[in-house]
């Protein structure tokens, strides 16, 4: 598959109110691990090699600090803080070391919509790397609310090197990897965060963490179902804060011989919004929260 310049998706930081609370849901329930820890910020891990891939940091209201992503090397990252100039985002700082626990080197970066963007090398890798039931692997994909889909969707073709897997009516899906996924840009009023999705190893795994969740107060707010573009079956939820996050497995993998689809492609019988038909549709409480939380205006 031809590579962007962009080699994955590695995490996400926010900012949450009750910093001991977030980290109790985060390790208890949704089941990350800790992996290194400040006075004000939590850094959890999943099964993968990723040294982090949640960073909860102390923050008077919920919000995104960045999205964060691995890129291969040095040159790569130059070649991005050059071309993202070109294409519409603003290069907030770097190349220069991180400061945070995972180390490397990295370009902080604003699109063109106002996110915030880290762009890693050279980061801790973990080696005790196996796929535990019911714990996820990784953050396969966020998806993010655009006033504007196709000012972000060129932005991340022609400055990050993503690729348009499919085009729905309301979404459109780009990637950086084999994953069919790991960027989707939805249409809205707004410039915000849709969802977290973290991939656990298998289906039972979505489907035993669901009614985690459930025991926990934190009922499924849509699903269990599976997607029409990336194949991946789902659960979603609304975790403290307000986050909507998404438990999924079974995400389709593509290489360059994929057919982008479009709107034409992904539509439903009446009634049905996923492939099975068998889980229950968003609610509403879903639906307000996928609006609700907004990136940070600092670039920490």
């Amino acid at each position: 598959m031809t590579q962007a310049l962009v080699s994955a998706l590695r995490g996400i930081d926010i900012g949450v109110p009750d910093l001991a609370l977030a980290e109790q849901f985060y390790t208890e329930t949704w089941r990350l691990a800790v992996a290194a820890r400040t006075p004000d910020a939590v850094y959890l891990r999943g099964t993968g090699a990723a040294h982090h891939i949640l960073a909860l940091h102390r923050s008077d209201i919920a919000e995104v600090r960045s999205v964060v992503f691995n890129v291969a090397t040095q040159e790569a990252l130059h070649q991005l803080a050059n071309r993202i100039p070109i294409h519409g985002g603003t290069l907030v700082s770097g190349p220069a070391p991180v400061t945070g626990p995972e180390g490397g080197v990295q370009i902080v970066a604003r699109d063109p919509q106002g996110r915030l963007l880290r762009f890693v090398t050279g980061d801790e890798r973990h080696t005790d790397i196996a796929p535990a039931a019911d714990r996820p692997v990784k953050i396969t994909h966020v998806v993010l609310n655009s006033e504007n889909v196709s000012v972000a969707q060129r932005f991340f073709e022609e400055a990050l090197g993503f690729r348009l897997s499919d085009r729905t009516r309301i979404m459109a899906f780009m990637r950086c990897s084999s994953d069919h996924h790991s960027i989707a840009l939805a249409d809205a009023e707004e410039n915000s965060l849709n969802h977290i999705a973290f991939l656990m190893p298998d289906l039972d795994s979505v489907m035993r963490g669901g009614g985690r969740m459930n025991d926990a107060d934190y009922p499924i707010e849509w699903g269990v179902g599976r997607h029409g573009p990336g194949n991946n079956a789902f659960a979603y939820f609304v975790g403290p804060f307000g986050f909507v996050i998404e438990y999924t497995a079974e995400v389709q993998q593509v290489d360059d011989s994929y057919r982008v689809g479009g709107p034409d492609d992904w539509k439903w019988p009446p009634g049905r919004i996923d492939q099975w038909g068998i889980g229950k549709p968003p609610s509403p409480r879903l639906k307000a929260a996928q609006k609700s939380i907004f990136f940070s205006d600092s670039s920490a």
